[in-house]
């Protein structure tokens, strides 16, 4: 069995979902996850953000079906209010379970080796000790190839 093709071998950043995973997006999730609404303003403070910018990632997470924004007003202002729906909450704890697994992988793997400026293609950092590339020479390691 190749280990793509099973899902507990797979390396977590496999299940990092691109649309959840961008910073201001994973912001804009994890805010809108600790309250029942959330207001636009309140988000562009947290994150600093312009109108524009926060609008444009808030337009992907609702075409996306993670986010429902809804527009209104609180007296005679305009408000817009930032909900998160049931797809989202499950894209972000997705999103989350992946992240923990990572860390816990990384923790597992120890203290990463010293850095050997005589080892080939350390001047790029292009080494080949890296998980998924060619190999690991870690010992150990479950896809040690020495």
């Amino acid at each position: 069995m190749n280990v793509a093709d099973d899902p507990e071998e797979q390396h977590p950043t496999l299940a990092l979902d691109d649309t959840v995973h961008q910073r201001v997006r994973l912001g804009i999730l994890a805010i809108a996850r600790e309250a029942e609404s959330v207001d636009f303003a309140f988000l562009k403070q947290e994150l600093g953000l312009t109108d524009g910018n926060l609008s444009r990632h808030l337009k992907v997470l609702e075409d996306s079906g993670l986010v429902t924004v809804n527009k209104g007003y609180a007296g005679r202002r305009p408000r817009t209010w930032v909900t998160l729906t049931t797809a989202g909450t499950e894209a972000l704890a997705r999103e989350l379970r992946a992240l923990r697994a990572l860390v816990h992988r990384l923790d597992a793997a120890g203290p990463p080796p010293p850095y050997d400026e005589s080892q080939p293609g350390a001047e790029t950092g292009g080494g080949s000790t890296m998980p998924g590339l060619r190999g690991v020479s870690k010992p150990g390691h479950p896809r040690s190839v020495g």
